[in-house]
């Protein structure tokens, strides 16, 4: 969990070699090895980072009123609540007596109050102090005192995000025109069929980069190859807090599966583009979108250390398909269970490589231009600068800033 006084600095990084991340494509360098093993920069970027926006749960684990759940953030531990109008609230996970766990990390309660279990205070699902034993008839007590902390939340298709630094801004800012490629697949009416959680050696930002391109695909994935060529499609210019880009089914399939074949149906309502292609989309700073004719596919990535990530990944199908007897999509699971693990070792040498100390921070490809989307942004972060290099100067070193070729994002 971050400390509060990392909150606006600069990452602890040398500046000079930052700063080659966010340079022009053509001249870039991925980030220095430091970023993805130090310590003292993953509790930066908790602070920084984990602490604003962030997914934290799909809506569907929350299923109704009284439903609780615990999500860690980089600002500490979170309790998401449906409340009595059905909405989803969320609270600091601490008790006002003596900052108890509410509910342990990942636990999970269904009841009208929320009760601490160290000295049953309990609250109501508003927040509102219900009950406090032993205070009834204690002088100058304000239950109106104590009620828990609220924290900004939003319900956005279906996925729970929270802002628990309060200052993240708006969230329609955060996601920008990310809302108009998600929307047509309405993934808040399709329904979650099947979840894998995995627990990645590897640094949480070599998995990102990993999702960014298909460069490694001819090499590690053929089962991919053979249903999405790998040197289709491209990377969008974004607006907002997300990256990504689409590629193309091949000409014999109907989606990404084994044999390309849909063992579903197409998500109602698609265009004809979206029939006949994939897009991809990572969505600061921790969810990555995969948007397919027939279903869509999410990666939930949390920090555990420097050095290893927690990733759970679901897959929701149209109500049609999700509700036929016997149907557990398969057909997609498993494609994309080989597809991850084959990732995922992949990932984990990266991870033993950047450990070396002869580790220097490496060129990008020409197909590396997503890869380059996500490691602008994070050199930019860690240097403490806006997205646009006209708005903030840098606040890291006396040394000129590097100019940002245009058409990138």
């Amino acid at each position: 969990m971050s400390t509060p006084a990392l909150r606006g600095v600069p990452a602890p990084l040398r500046a000079d070699e930052v700063a080659r991340a966010y340079a022009p494509f053509e001249q870039a360098r991925m980030l220095p090895p430091a970023a993805y093993t130090s310590p003292e920069v993953l509790d930066w970027e908790q602070a920084n980072i984990f602490s604003g926006w962030m997914c934290v749960a799909t809506a569907d684990k929350l299923p109704r009123v009284g439903s609780q759940l615990s999500v860690q953030t980089g600002a500490g531990g979170v309790l998401l609540v449906r409340d009595e109008d059905e909405q989803i609230r969320a609270y600091a996970n601490y008790c006002r007596h003596r900052a108890h766990e509410l509910i342990p990390c990942g636990g999970t309660a269904q009841r009208r109050s929320i009760v601490c279990p160290y000295h049953a205070w309990s609250f109501k699902l508003d927040g509102g102090l219900r009950n406090a034993p032993g205070f009834r008839d204690v002088a100058g007590f304000d239950k109106s005192e104590f009620g828990l902390v609220p924290i900004a939340v939003t319900d956005w298709h279906g996925w729970i995000f929270v802002d628990p630094s309060g200052d993240a801004g708006d969230f329609d800012d955060h996601v920008r025109d990310l809302e108009s490629v998600v929307a047509p697949y309405r993934p808040e009416e399709l329904r979650t069929v099947a979840t894998h959680s995995y627990e990645i050696a590897a640094n949480w930002k070599v998995i990102i980069e990993n999702y960014q391109e298909c460069y490694h695909c001819p090499s590690i994935h053929p089962e991919l190859c053979r249903v999405s060529p790998p040197d289709s499609g491209e990377n969008v210019d974004t607006d907002g807090e997300w990256i990504g880009g689409w590629m193309d089914l091949d000409d014999r399939a109907q989606t990404m599966s084994l044999d390309g074949r849909s063992g579903g149906v197409p998500i109602p309502g698609l265009d004809e583009t979206r029939m006949r292609t994939v897009m991809y989309a990572v969505c600061f700073p921790n969810i990555l979108i995969s948007l397919h004719p027939d279903y869509v596919m999410t990666h939930t990535l949390r920090p555990l250390t420097p050095e290893s990530t927690f990733v759970e990944c679901s897959w929701a199908f149209p109500v049609a398909a999700a509700e036929r007897a016997g149907f557990d999509g398969a057909y997609a699971v498993d494609f994309w269970d080989l597809t991850n693990r084959q990732d995922w070792t992949a990932c984990e040498s990266v991870q033993r490589g950047l450990a070396s100390p002869f580790a220097i921070a490496g060129p990008l490809a020409p197909d590396e231009d997503g890869v380059y989307q996500f490691i602008r942004r994070m050199g930019r972060a860690y240097a403490g600068l806006g997205p646009d290099p006209e708005q903030r100067p840098s606040i890291t070193t006396d040394t000129a800033e590097v100019p940002v070729a245009d058409g990138h994002v």
